[in-house]
């Protein structure tokens, strides 16, 4: 009797085994089918703004539900500082339109200052951050960012 026990144990145990497997593959789908779409986007050089913008907003029609920070630093603050415009017109309302889909820019302060500028001279959709370029290696590094460069 006591050589029936543990092969009858053992086909029970197996049997159980692909559903357990199963069930744990099931739970798990569910958690990687709501990965995020993560992007920063860093904008250095303003000449090339309404490119990253454009960019952006083509992005988010075909990824709608991406999350998008637009990281600046040096020359790149420039459309996003008070009364920033270009040939095509200003550049607040259209990055008030991409804020409005979630889009979250940000500006350095390192530049800021470097420029006698206070936090006041940056429009009122853009957040200012200590520095442009740590911003961006947080970003991808601690928080798991992709990195685009327009």
């Amino acid at each position: 009797m006591s050589h029936i026990f543990p092969p009858l144990l053992i086909t029970l145990l197996l049997a159980g085994a692909p559903a357990a497997h199963a069930a744990s593959a099931q739970a798990a789908a569910p958690a990687t089918a709501e990965v995020q779409e993560k992007v920063v986007y860093h904008v250095n050089d303003a000449s090339l703004a309404r490119m990253a913008l454009t960019n952006i907003n083509n992005h988010l029609n075909a990824s709608p539900n991406a999350k998008i920070v637009v990281v600046t630093h040096g020359k790149g603050i420039d459309f996003l500082l008070n009364d920033a415009k270009d040939s095509k017109g200003a550049f607040a309302p259209v990055v008030a339109g991409i804020k409005e889909k979630g889009v979250d820019f940000r500006v350095c302060r390192n530049t800021l200052k470097g420029r006698s500028l206070g936090d006041d001279a940056v429009i009122m959709e853009a957040n200012v951050v200590p520095s442009g370029v740590a911003e961006v290696a947080k970003l991808q590094a601690r928080e798991g960012y992709v990195y685009l460069k327009p």
